[in-house]
Order: structure tokens, then sequence, then C-alpha cells
């Protein structure tokens, strides 16, 4: 019955001191089968053996820590399955080897050396730098909050994706992994990519192969590439970590390659040339020379190579100019078309073959998207936490210091290719007009050559990096069992290769590869490396300026791909939500929710509640049986439904004992009645507390000598109305429909008597938002007195249901004023002599061991009880007690005679037989008051109310499947309180499912907007 309730669920208890127990909770660093006393015996920590098992020793605890390793099955221990050699079980990678030098190496790769050119040459400088501060300080600000995460205990294998998820939580570090996988796939894709068009374009020349590299090429080799990467990798990843040095060697070489160049341009250019016919550049592969003269270079453009043939336009309005490549530092470059950006011609007919133009146009927020993917590569030191010594010192220390060395690397490269390259030379993409080579060969020194082999072997290595660690950022998720359709992907092979997650590793890389352009596929690794970027840390300031940049930068990148990437992100994350497993890693979004609900509970309680705002927040009083279960379920059902899943709901329930002992031996709350009038006040926190309370009438408090129900359920009625809230009581609840009943007709009824805030009239229509009660229709009665105009009381309701926007039927009932029937008189008569016998039954403890042990005549007591129950159990027996009251009265008298002239008789007296002879005097006289007892003059007019009241509702709305009744409060004066039930006994009396409420003082609906 608890599962459709949609709302904010506390269940709350109160109990009672009572008993002891012994039990202990199992321990979970000392084994608990052992015998604790011989272990401590002769111990000199007997003061604390008895807690031994929740709270060891000291010495205990920190041998834990020492012998806890935080290494899991990885790439050491597949290398150590493969090579059937144990390596050494102690970490001992340090900050340089484990976090500095792959960051280093994932971070410079192919973009730095294939695009990064082609950028400063379409950006400027000055965009370039733009360009380049952007993405380093987003990389910054992540791995700084990143730290703060690594710093704050002890990082185990897993990595970035180990710190992500166990910081933002299972939904969370779900969607955020996955991006990451997708990211790390993506990437090998582009390095793929990058590795074949530097093989195609400067390694082997196109003509060798095919007669024009074209995107089917991209595709085939790329493919094939992919399929050799793949293959390295399922044979053994220790062939991949041990040509990482030689592929880091190549990345460092090439870049003092690139320094050792600007700085010899300082002192002598090099010989490289560009041909520019008119403002174009001319491809140079096809002619050697820079002249109309030149043969080569005339046959080009002219359809023969005599001097009257017919040559191109262009070709003979404008001069041949040859310029130097790279006039370096020295050469006042930096003061020309290099500080803007300027595109070159773009390819519209087979006439501009020759001149190097653009393949596709380009921007500012392009370029972002496409050099992004260049300072990625900064997880790559905390992915090897496993292996690292001190993971706490060395992640936060090798990546910081890795970011901050990359970002000056490309700093400077962008200053001195914009100051030693001409221009149109830095806008040639592929390096066309300098004989097919890289851009960035021709600054370097000795030779071009250095760096083609280079960022070759380079983007290789970093092409195995990302096969290799993609498959085992999968497997660790599918492993955390947080996706349950990922977990085919946790398995392997015996020494646990990921092999089923490297097959979809390659099956979305070649999704990449199939795109076949390294600057359309930068792009969309941009995305989910920033998707996964938003840093979320301890560090509030570095952590939100990190998250904005990330968002911005997506979005200026593509909009339309950062749109998908977080439609794709939130999709997981409701999947695993909806879905996945259950972990409490103790995630800081936990703390943000506690933060964000500490500020709103402040708030609301800056200014009072209006009543625009002010819908029923339910506290539901339970009762528990003797087995824990909820007595009345239906009323959490109903609950549900006057809630529709919105608002609080407390529900509470008051048991016996204390906390440790309450389990099996827990009793019931109604010999507690105070603290359920306590629960009622203190409640909630802060201005998120309940505003009504909601609760079952006690239907057995006439069969139950005790009195503990009835004075219960006053006390709540009024302490809840002290405190100025709502008050809502269902008879019969457990009549009351369940949530997977469906009304098919019907009508709920409201009975307005009395207005007390408009709770009467909000409460149906809350019913009709929830399918139980949907169909049924709302009825609207309220009362006229003899001296109302119910025509126009009935015209008024309207126009106000009108304007609360209630669709229901109104109709006034007209109640005349009559005499008090017989039957009033004669009811109120016998509910007044029951009170008065219940009070002669409500004797102390000490009182009635007196009597039975010191007053002989115990006949009459015992036919007092006797009155008493066949007064309860038979409607009958009442007006024959009435009838007979008078012989009732003469018998006792008699007996009351023939006692006393036996006890003058024989009785010696004492103090004590004394007593007892004025108790039982007392009795006599009360029996005898009782049945010649003349009813009270208020109770009768209220008793008369009822009845009339009674005899409406039911004619009305006997068949109505709620009838919902303004419900009067107790007397002030709380002799009275005996008669109290009785009159609302009667006031529902012939009704099956009632809704008694009682208002809280205050306005809940309005009619104004």
């Amino acid at each position: 019955f608890c599962q459709p309730l949609a709302c904010l669920f506390i269940g709350s208890f109160f109990f009672t001191s009572k008993g002891d127990d012994n039990r202990r909770e199992s321990s979970a660093f000392i084994n608990p089968d052992m015998d604790t006393e011989a272990y401590y015996e002769g111990k000199n920590m007997a003061l604390f053996e008895e807690e031994m098992d929740s709270t060891p020793m000291v010495s205990s605890f920190l041998n834990k820590l020492a012998n806890y390793t935080n290494l899991t099955q990885g790439v050491r221990e597949h290398e150590e399955a493969e090579d059937g050699v144990r390596r050494a079980a102690v970490p001992h990678m340090g900050t340089f080897i484990g976090v500095y030098l792959p960051c280093m190496q994932n971070i410079l790769g192919v973009i730095l050396f294939v695009r990064l050119t082609w950028i400063v040459g379409t950006a400027g400088i000055l965009g370039s730098l733009a360009i380049v501060s952007m993405c380093c300080i987003c990389t910054l600000l992540t791995a700084i909050s990143m730290s703060a995460i690594a710093t704050n205990g002890v990082v185990p294998a897993g990595g970035s994706y180990y710190m992500i998820s166990r910081s933002l939580g299972p939904e969370f570090g779900g969607a955020v992994g996955l991006c990451l996988y997708l990211g790390t796939t993506f990437a090998g894709s582009l390095y793929i990519l990058g590795t074949i068009e530097i093989l195609l374009l400067y390694i082997i020349p196109p003509e060798k192969v095919v007669k024009e590299t074209t995107a089917n090429d991209m595709r085939i080799y790329g493919t094939c590439c992919l399929l050799l990467m793949a293959l390295v990798v399922f044979v053994g990843v220790k062939y991949v970590n041990k040509l990482a040095l030689v592929f880091l060697s190549c990345v460092v070489l090439s870049i003092m390659a690139t320094y050792a160049g600007a700085i010899k341009t300082a002192i002598k250019p090099s010989n490289f040339s560009v041909c520019l016919l008119g403002n174009r550049t001319l491809k140079n592969e096809m002619f050697e020379k820079c002249a109309k003269t030149d043969v080569e270079l005339w046959n080009l453009f002219c359809d023969s190579p005599y001097p009257n043939a017919t040559c191109d336009e262009y070709f003979a309005l404008n001069n041949l100019t040859e310029i130097q490549a790279t006039p370096g530092v020295l050469g006042e470059v930096i003061n020309g078309a290099s500080l803007s950006s300027k595109s070159p011609l773009r390819a519209n007919n087979d006439k501009l073959k020759n001149y190097v133009f653009n393949d596709w146009a380009t921007y500012f927020t392009l370029l972002v998207g496409i050099y992004f993917p260049s300072v990625t590569g900064i997880m790559a030191g905390s992915n090897r936490s496993g292996d690292l010594r001190d993971a706490q010192r060395s992640i936060p220390i090798g990546t910081i210091l890795a970011i901050l060395t990359t970002s000056f690397i490309y700093i400077s490269c962008v200053v001195l290719f914009g100051a030693c390259i001409e221009g149109v030379v830095l806008r040639d993409k592929f390096g066309f007009s300098v004989k097919t080579k890289p851009v960035i060969s021709i600054l370097a020194w000795p030779s071009p050559w250095v760096i083609v082999i280079g960022s070759f072997f380079s983007c290789c290595g970093a092409g195995l990096q990302s096969l290799t660690g993609a498959p085992r950022l999968l497997q660790a998720i599918a492993r955390d069992g947080i996706i349950p359709f990922l977990q085919v992907f946790g398995h392997g092979k015996a020494n646990g290769e990921p092999t089923w997650a490297l097959l979809l590793t390659v099956g979305i890389c070649e999704i990449g590869i199939l795109i076949a352009s390294l600057d359309h596929v930068a792009p969309i690794l941009s995305m989910y490396v920033l998707c996964s970027a938003p840093p979320i840390g301890d560090l509030a300031l570095s952590s939100i300026t990190g998250m904005s940049l990330c968002l911005s930068l997506m979005f200026i990148s593509s909009w339309i791909y950062a749109l998908v990437v977080i439609v794709i992100a939130g999709c997981i994350y409701k999947y695993i939500e909806y879905k996945g497993a259950v972990k409490e890693w103790g995630d800081g979004i936990r703390g943000l929710s506690l933060n964000a609900a500490r500020y709103a509970l402040i708030r609301l309680e800056e200014a009072p509640l209006h009543t625009k705002n002010w819908r029923p927040q339910l506290l539901v009083l339970c009762k528990l049986n003797s087995e824990l279960q909820v007595t009345h379920p239906r009323l959490l059902s109903f609950a549900t439904q006057l809630k529709a899943g919105k608002g609080l709901t407390i529900v509470c329930s008051v048991l016996e004992g204390t906390y440790m002992t309450r389990g099996d031996e827990a009793k019931k709350g109604e010999k507690v009645p105070q603290f359920v009038q306590s629960f009622a006040l203190i409640a909630g926190l802060g201005g998120m507390k309940h505003n009504a309370v909601l609760m079952a009438w006690p239907t057995g408090w006439k069969q139950n000598r005790d009195s503990s129900a009835r004075r219960n359920f006053i006390e709540t009625v009024r302490e809840t109305t002290s405190a100025h809230q709502a008050l809502l009581v269902a008879k019969n609840i457990d009549h009351f429909p369940a949530n997977q009943e469906r009304l098919k007709e019907g009508t709920v009824d409201v009975w307005w008597i009395v207005h007390d805030g408009g709770l009467l009239m909000l409460l149906p229509f809350l019913l009709s938002q929830h399918k139980v009660w949907r169909k049924c229709k709302m009825r609207i009665f309220t009362v006229a007195q003899m001296d109302d105009n119910s025509i126009q009381m009935k015209k008024d309701l309207q126009m106000f249901l009108y304007q609360l926007r209630l669709n229901a039927v109104v109709e006034v009932v007209e109640m005349h004023d009559s005499d008090i029937s017989a039957f009033t008189y004669e009811k109120t008569l016998v509910m007044e002599q029951r009170s008065q016998m219940l009070k002669q039954m409500q004797l102390s403890r000490t009182e009635r061991e007196r009597e039975v042990n010191g007053s002989p005549n115990e006949r009459l007591r015992v036919k007092i009880t006797k009155l008493i129950r066949l007064y309860i159990m038979s409607p009958s027996v009442q007006a024959q007690l009435i009838h007979d009251r008078n012989t009732a009265s003469h018998s006792a008298a008699n007996d009351k005679a023939a006692g006393a002239t036996s006890d003058r008789v024989h009785m010696t007296w004492t103090k004590d037989k004394l007593q007892n002879e004025r108790n039982k005097h007392k009795e006599n006289m009360a029996v005898k008051d009782m049945f010649n007892m003349r009813p009270s003059h208020s109770n009768v007019r209220r008793m008369h109310t009822a009845v009339k009241l009674n005899d409406v509702v039911v004619k009305k709305s006997c068949n109505s499947e709620l009838v919902l009744l303004n419900m009067p409060g107790p007397p002030k004066n709380k002799k009275g309180d005996e008669n109290y039930m009785e009159f609302l006994e009667v006031l529902m009396e012939g009704l099956d499912r009632v809704l008694l409420v009682r208002g809280g003082g205050r306005e809940v609906i309005t009619i104004y907007s």
C-alpha cells in the first residue's frame, strides 16, 4: 500500500523507554565467530572488551589500512597474466613517470602537428591566443577540481571514472562516465584519421597510391589501421605500454625540432618558397620554378606549350610572385596578415584546382571545436591511479604541471608560427604550397621529416592508448552494475581483458572513421569531453567557473552537437535513475541537495505562507498491530489520492519501548497519548511542516472499557485546533477505495455548514485530480435557517464556485425549527446515564483493591458492571433500562438496607471499615441519582441538532461515494468530553464513507488571481 504514495514520505516513530537489549552489531573488522572472552583474556583493555567487536583496537584498524591495496584488475594485472610472472604488489610510479609524462603524451598530439598552423593562419595570432587560452583555462579549472577530489582520500584504481562517479553519484557518474567513454572512443577515431592523413599526404605521395586522396581512401585505410591497432590491443597491452616511451620520445623530439627551427630562422631563413599568382597561392608540387617561362607551370594554365596558346584569363592578367615561406622572427611577419584572419580561396570549378583553397567555410566557433581536442588527455594520469605510489599527491601535481607545460608550448607555438611563417602558408591546411609537407615541418630543424615521422608515431601511439583505455573504462562502468544492459561488457578473457568492450569500442570508433574527416570528428570529440569535464569539486569558485566555461565552449563549438550530447547524457541519467542499481557512494549531489534544502527551508520561514500557495501538507497518524503492520492501510491510500503525488506527507506512529528494544516487543501507542499530541505539534522542519492532520475514526471507543481512545481523540482535536492546523477524520476508512480501484460514477457530497477557511471546497477538488475519484461529480449542500433567503444563497454560492473554477451542483437545504422529539430526549438521557456509569468505573487502582478486599457487598458493583455491558452491547436494552429504572433503583436500595443491617450486627468498627462504608454509600447514592436524573438542556439541544442534521444528510447523501462534513469542536469544558463522541456518532449514523473536516482557522482558497 505504500508503493503508490508518490510524495515526500517520512516515516516517523516515537519510542517510550521500556526494557533493555544486549544484542550486538556484526563487525566489519574482527571475525565475529571467534571467542571474544578467550581472545581478550589477559589483555589490559578489559574495560573496553564488550565493544571490541564494533569498535576495534587502534592497532587492528591501522593494520587494516596498512594492508589496504588500491589496485584492481587493470592493465598491469593483464600483463602479469600474459607473462605468467607476478610483479611486486606495491605501486612504484611517481609523479613524473606516472602522471606528468602520460598527460604530456596525450595532450600534445595530432592537432598540434596538422591543424594548429592552419588555425593560426585562419584566426590570426590574437584569435588563436583567445582560443588556446579559453581551452587551457577550462582544462586547468577541471584539473583543480579533480585535484580537490583526489586529495579528499585514497584514490583506488579506476581513475577519473571512479572519482566522478563517487563524487557525483551513480546517476551523474554513469552518464558522465559514458560520455567520457564515448569521448575516448572518438579520440581513437581522431588519432587514426590523423595517422592516415599523414600517411597518405606526406609519407606516401598520393600518385603512388591513388590519383587523388578522397574520403573513401580515408575510410578504407582508416578501417585497416583500426583493425590492426585493435589486434595489437587484443593480443596484449604489454606491447602498447612498451611502445609508449618510443611514442613519447617522438613527440618530444618533434617539439624540440620546432623550437630549434624557429631559432634557426632568426639566423638563416629556410629555403622554402611559395609561388603566388596575383593574390592566389599555387600548388607547387607540379612545377619547380615560379615563373611563367617554366614549361610545367605554363602547361597547367595554357592549352599548349607555345607562346600563342590560349591561357587562363587570371593567369594571363596577373604576375607570378615568389615569397619566402619562413622569413623568420626578424622578417616582421607578425606585423602583417597573420594578426588578422583571412581565408584563402574556395574551389568552385576545375579551373581552380591548381590553387590552394579552403575545403569548407570556417569561423571562430568552428575553430574552437577543432582545437579543443588538443587539450584533452588530462585524465591520462588519473587513469593510472592504481599504479601510483601516492595518488593523492601525484595526480594534482603531475596533472597541473602537465597542463601548465602544454599551455606554454601551445601559446609559444602560436606566437612562433605567426612570427616565423607567412600568412598565406599558414592558411594552407595541407601544405600543398610547400611541396605537400606539413606546414609545421618547414619550420623544423634539421629536417622536415623529423616532424612527419614524429607526428605519425605520435598519432599511432595516441590511437593505441585510446583503444586500450576506452574498453577498460566501459568495463569499469559495466562492473559497477549501474547500467543493467551494459553488464555483458564487464566480462572478458580469463585474465580480465575486456574483449566484449573492445569489440564495442572498435564498432563505435569505426563510425568516426566513416566520417572520414578529422575536422568533423574533432567537434564531436570536444562535445563528449566537455560534457564529462564540468568540474564538481570542493572549491566552489573554480567548480562553478569551470562548469560555466565548459558549457559555454560546448555551445560555442556547435550548438547542435551540444544539444544532442546533452540529450544523450540526460537519457542515460534518467535510465540509470529508473532502472539502475542502487548505490550509496556518498556523492556530492546529495550534499548539494541538502544545501539547497537548507536554503529553501530558511527562505520559507522569512514570510508567512500566502493563501495562493496553501495546499494540505499531511501528518498521517497510523496505528500499528502487534506485528508492526499498519492497522488501516487505506489511510495511506487516501493520503495518496488527496495529495496526487505532491507536497509533504509525514506518516507517524507511536511505539512503546526504547530504540534498541522496540523490535517484536513494540506495543501500540494508545497507552502514551501525550506523544501523539506532541508529535502533532513538533513534526516537520522549519517552514516545511504539516498544516493538516489525517487520522481514522476510533470505531471501538464504545466497546473499549478503557477511555484512552476517546481521550486521545479529543485531545488531538484540541491540540490541532490550538495549533491552527486542519483536522481530517475518516470514518470507515477500510471501506475507502484503494489506489487500484476506479469509481465509475457517483458523487462526492460536501455539506458546508460553517465556513472555517474553505478547506471543504478544496478537498474534493484535490480528490478529483486523482484517477480513483476522477469520474465522481461534486455536489455542495448548505443549510439555510428560517430567516435566510435560500434562493439568494444558492445564487451567491454558484457565483462563488464559478469564481473558484469549481464544477459542482449546488443545493440549499432548509432546516425549519421544530420541537425536540421524545426520541431525542430519551437518546440524550441514555447518553448521560452511560457517561455517569463510566465515571463510576474510573476508580484508581488502589480504591478498587480496597473495595474488593474491604467491602463484603460485591453484588452492587457487579450489577453496575452488568448494566454497563448490557447498555454497550444492545441498543434495545437501553429502552428497557429506562423503562425499569425505578424498579432497579428500588432493588438497589433494598440490597443496601439488607447489607447495612448485616454489617451493623457483625462488624467491629475500624477506620478502614468506616471508609469502605462511606464509599459504598456513595456508590448507592450515585446509582439512585443515575436512574432518577434528568438530561441537561444544553445536551438535549446539541443532540437535537445532530439528529436533525443527520436525517437531512442521510436523506440526500446516503448513496454518495464520500460525504464531507464540518466537524464541530469539542466543548470548552472538559466535563462534557464524554458526550462529544456521542454527538459525532449520531451525526454520522447511517453513512458509509464520511470525512469529518475541521479547518485550521485560516483561508485556504481565494477567488483572486
